[in-house]
């Protein structure tokens, strides 16, 4: 039996609990990163944004500016 979200009684669970479901799966795979090693597309655009950041270090954007923007785009 292959395993989904059926088998598992997953598509039961309400909504809020299939969400903290995603994060504790998202953290125990963030947690064991060394299993899913980059691809060399990933590696390279890593690369880039960090040249990126180190030759405009001042060229960021607040996380509070970001949830403004991202609050503002959610009212309309």
């Amino acid at each position: 039996m292959s395993v989904s979200i059926k088998t598992l009684g997953i598509d039961r669970l309400a909504v809020e609990d299939r969400l903290r479901l995603v994060e504790q799966i998202w953290d125990s795979i963030a947690a064991d990163s060394a299993a899913v090693p980059l691809t060399n597309p990933q590696r390279v655009e890593l690369d880039r944004r960090i040249a990126d950041h180190e030759a405009n270090p001042d060229d960021i954007v607040s996380w509070e500016d970001v949830k403004a923007s991202v609050s503002e785009r959610l009212e309309r």
